[in-house]
């Protein structure tokens, strides 16, 4: 009996284009890019960043809780008019809500006001979701 042996595919050999990148040069060019995402986000004025400066605490926080306020009031507001519309609330409750909505609103403008808050400020970035408010 012959036996017959088979021969190994022929392979061709690889130009230099098609050769696999090394697991450095992956590693060096996501480097490269995560400086560059830094530098623009950087030359662009960057994500505002909380302010840990013992002497700013206190309005760092309250602006963050003013914000989280004014959103829950636009909510609020926001629901309390639909009902209206669909006429789900009496003339009472209409008067006595939109009264604690108005009140609502100058607490927070009040508060804003006296720790140097501008209106624009009560916001929040929420990067590609968008702003909060």
């Amino acid at each position: 009996m012959k036996k017959t042996v088979k021969a190994a595919p022929k392979r061709r050999p690889r130009s230099k284009g098609s050769e696999k990148p090394s697991l450095a040069s992956i590693e060096l060019r996501e480097v490269e890019s995560l400086r560059g995402e830094i530098e623009r986000l950087r030359a662009a004025g960057g994500p505002p960043r909380w302010n840990a400066d013992p002497d700013e605490v206190r309005r760092s926080v309250l602006k963050l809780v003013l914000t989280l306020v004014e959103f829950v009031r636009q909510l609020l507001e926001r629901q309390a008019i639909r009902r209206m519309e669909v006429g789900t609330l009496t003339d009472d409750e209409t008067e006595a809500v939109g009264l604690a909505l108005m009140r609502l609103e100058e607490t927070i403008r009040d508060l804003s006001t006296q720790f140097g808050i501008a209106p624009e400020e009560l916001n929040l970035d929420l990067g590609p979701i968008g702003r909060l408010v």
